[in-house]
């Protein structure tokens, strides 16, 4: 990784390296330097000398290495003693100034050693993406060494204070971009895979939009981008979408804006949201461009549609009719079935979409995130991406999520206080049993 090989080329000189090929650690050698690096021995330079060392050295190791480097460094937790003797001061302070004193020895007594450590990596070339990096390999560890995770969450606090929305750039992505850019787009796409230059270059066409938050110690690196549709209607398919044939459209004539992919690009940075904001900032900046823009909407996937309805039970044979159809992926080019199976399915999406739920929250994912930003449940499109992906998790079925301005504040409310999801009645009216042929797969009983 470049961060990791600019920081092992400053620790080249050092006299005295960490000890150990690829494989294997030193490690009562590496918790000597970390100790001296968060004791601050020898001062500051010797200090981010140390902290080079240490980083090239993690650069090296293999997994297996990685997790006994771990090891080291969360066992540089808080003193329990320090603590309780901090909790005892903050409880005999005799007057407001005392306690005020006692809390900030409490405070700094609660903050492992090892923070300071990490903190220390931020000061390294490309140090910001050295910790992220890091805590993409930290969170692959911890679901085998679930020892790991207060370092882990330490990690992750340090790095949402550095990522916090105040220090984002929203950036427009455009074919002009550098080259290096462009390929890490085609990289982190993670909804709709792009397939080579040609299908970027459409992507990113006069019709279309591309924006991306930046953070200033990562100015190559997008953390998150979105990319829009610029149209006339409301699209309720991908194919026209990506269809590199399709003639450009004059943008100002646009009255709908599709979302059609959002995509998140460092792991590292997972379970810090700026989903939610980069929406917001976009719909923004093209109400502000487009003047005949009314309609904002995004073209979803219902990734954990197939997951679900596998589970489904009935008496009627429901399930073992759909699961025969999911293994079947010819089905959607064959009239006679597709006919058969679009009202039954319909309806499952609707039930999934509106009744599956992980407590007061949507069971899919891509709703839970759109529904929570307070979008309306707006469309289910039959047939609406036909890609080997889209039929494997989605039964080629999407979603368009409307963000009405006047609505998102009312909507996020309900959604989130009560669990209550605003959807368009024709999307709700899919809960009734429906009429279908005898032949077409019984629905899960309810």
């Amino acid at each position: 990784m470049k961060s990791f090989r600019e920081i092992a080329a400053a620790a080249f000189h050092l006299a005295r390296p960490l000890t150990g090929d690829g494989g294997n650690l030193d490690a009562e050698q590496l918790r000597e330097e970390m100790a001296a690096c968060i004791e601050g021995k020898g001062g500051d330079i010797a200090t981010r000398n140390r902290t080079m060392q240490i980083g090239a050295r993690y650069a090296t190791l293999t997994a297996p290495a990685r997790q006994r480097f771990f090891d080291v460094l969360a066992g540089f937790d808080v003193d329990r003693d320090e603590v309780n003797i901090a909790i005892a001061g903050v409880e005999h302070a005799l007057d407001a100034a005392d306690r005020a004193d006692a809390e900030r020895r409490l405070r700094a007594a609660l903050v492992p050693p090892r923070v300071r450590l990490l903190r220390a990596f931020n000061s390294l070339p490309s140090g910001v993406k050295f910790l992220v990096e890091m805590r993409a390999d930290l969170l692959d560890l911890v679901k085998t060494a679930p020892e790991l995770r207060p370092l882990e969450t330490d990690l992750k606090e340090l790095l949402a204070s550095w990522f916090d929305l105040g220090f984002l750039d929203m950036r427009r992505i455009s074919w002009d971009a550098p080259a290096s850019l462009l390929e890490k787009l085609g990289h982190y796409e993670a909804v709709h895979e792009v397939r080579g230059w040609l299908d970027l270059k459409n992507r990113l066409d006069a019709d279309r939009r591309c924006f991306a938050f930046m953070h200033p110690a990562m100015p190559d690196e997008p953390l998150i981008f979105v990319e829009v549709a610029l149209t006339t209607e409301m699209t309720g398919e991908m194919a026209s979408l990506l269809d590199q044939r399709a003639p450009t459209t004059d943008p100002a004539q646009a009255t709908n804006a599709i979302f059609y992919s959002i995509s998140n690009c460092q792991r590292g940075l997972d379970g810090i949201s700026f989903g939610n904001a980069l929406i917001k900032r976009v719909v923004q900046e093209l109400a502000h461009e487009f003047r005949h823009l009314r309609t904002f909407v995004t073209l979803s996937p219902m990734p954990r549609f197939r997951e679900w309805v596998e589970t489904q039970g009935g008496s009627d044979g429901a399930a073992e009719g759909l699961k025969a159809m999911f293994v079947n992926r010819g089905w959607s080019r064959d009239p006679g079935a597709a006919a058969t199976l679009k009202v039954p399915l319909m309806q499952l999406a609707a039930h999934y979409l509106l009744e599956a739920k992980r407590g007061k929250r949507a069971f899919d994912p891509v709703a839970q995130f759109h529904l929570s930003n307070g979008a309306r449940l707006e469309r289910i499109n039959w047939l609406a991406d036909t890609s080997a992906k889209g039929m494997r998790e989605s039964a080629g079925m999407m979603v368009n999520y409307l963000y009405r301005l006047d609505q998102i504040d009312d909507n996020q409310v309900a959604y989130m206080l009560d669990g209550r999801i605003v959807a368009n009645p024709h999307v709700t009216a899919l809960l009734a049993p429906p009429r279908r042929p005898a032949t077409g797969p019984p629905l899960p009983h309810r």
